[in-house]
């Protein structure tokens, strides 16, 4: 008899994006910010009293929720903070799906949905994109729970508000707005999260992307306190550690850098998709900090993406039917753009 549940023994593990490390690389394939994070951050992690950490953290942090509340125009009570997004994820699937119970999602997503899906020993329900990857309608039936990533990972488009509050108005059960990319886009759903009348939408957002810290795990989302207690019932106990606590807290207070930062990215996005469209790339409209693109025939995206490899610079290539002929890049410096693009020419692409 196998010591290991039946449902985790069948279960394929989520595959973290690679993690190179060579000397002058280009590392354009996990989608992190090219720029350094605030100066208050350092100044941050340069004030933690080491001798303090001997004591516990704040189990429920305190201060990082009341800024979050102040940016967001909510009660500190409607915020949850999680060891990174991925942790509010897990948190959602085991708050609200019964064992057995439906997730739904599109396809392609994030591919971290359809593991946590797994490990609750839950079953998944995507919903395929449309040809062109906007976001068909969906039944408000369609499953148990609803997680709706916006903009959309790793397809790039951007779904409007108002498309996602009207599901949510019919959806019998939890919607998550995951908003990772948020930052990078013209339109957000916070207001569906902040409204008085919302009892089951939660959107969520992370500091990996836009405040240039995927180094530390700080995610957070913000909906109706039933749902934020529901989550914190099930944490564990002390989830977020006294150094990550000052960092994240620095950073939320330093919000022109960050904007400062996401303007950059947004230029040098527009910059690569111009160019790659005028060499006939299929690029789609991007609202985060990568570009999906297909290179133009008879250049193949697999293909491609291995001579890039063998270059050391590094993007992100999906297998599949909708997927497979596209890359994802990552918006990097101007000199690494600079860099892709001379690379892309050299292979005929």
């Amino acid at each position: 008899m196998s010591l290991i549940c039946k449902h985790i023994e069948a279960l394929a593990g989520y595959v973290p994006g690679e993690q190179p490390n060579f000397p002058g690389m280009v590392k354009l394939n996990t989608n992190e910010n090219p720029y350094p994070p605030s100066p208050k951050v350092g100044e941050a992690l340069a004030g933690v009293d080491w001798q303090a950490l001997r004591l516990y953290p704040d189990p429920v942090c305190h201060a990082a929720r009341e800024e979050i509340a102040r940016i967001h125009g909510c009660s500190p009570e409607q915020v949850f903070v999680g060891n990174g997004s991925d942790e509010v994820l897990a948190l959602f699937t085991r708050a609200f799906v019964e064992v057995g119970g439906t997730v739904g999602y599109f396809e392609p997503t994030y591919s971290l949905y359809s593991v946590l899906t797994a490990i609750r020993d839950a079953q998944p329900k995507p919903l395929p994109l449309n040809a062109d990857f906007t976001c068909p309608e969906v039944p408000s039936d369609w499953a148990d729970v609803f997680v709706w990533t916006n903009p959309n990972a790793p397809t790039s488009r951007l779904a409007e508000p108002e498309e996602i509050g009207a599901f949510a108005k019919r959806f019998r059960g939890v919607l998550l707005v995951d908003e990772a990319y948020a930052d990078f886009a013209p339109r957000n759903c916070m207001a569906l999260a902040t409204a008085p009348e919302n009892t089951n939408t939660l959107v969520m957002r992370t500091l990996s992307k836009s405040f240039s810290l995927a180094g530390i795990r700080f995610g957070y989302c913000v909906g109706p306190k039933p749902l934020i207690e529901a989550l914190y019932k099930i944490k564990d106990s002390y989830n977020m550690d006294r150094v990550t606590q000052a960092i994240g807290l620095a950073a939320l207070q330093d919000l022109p850098y960050m904007r400062a930062n996401v303007e950059k990215i947004l230029r040098t996005r527009a910059r690569l998709a111009e160019v790659l469209t005028a060499r006939g790339w299929q690029v789609v409209p991007s609202a985060t900090n990568f570009l999906f693109a297909a290179p133009p025939p008879p250049v193949e995206a697999a293909a491609l993406f291995e001579a890039l490899r063998a270059r050391h610079l590094f993007v992100r290539y999906f297998p599949g039917e909708k997927t497979g002929r596209f890359l994802r890049m990552t918006i990097g410096t101007e000199a690494q753009t600079d860099a892709l693009l001379a690379a892309l020419a050299d292979l005929g692409a």
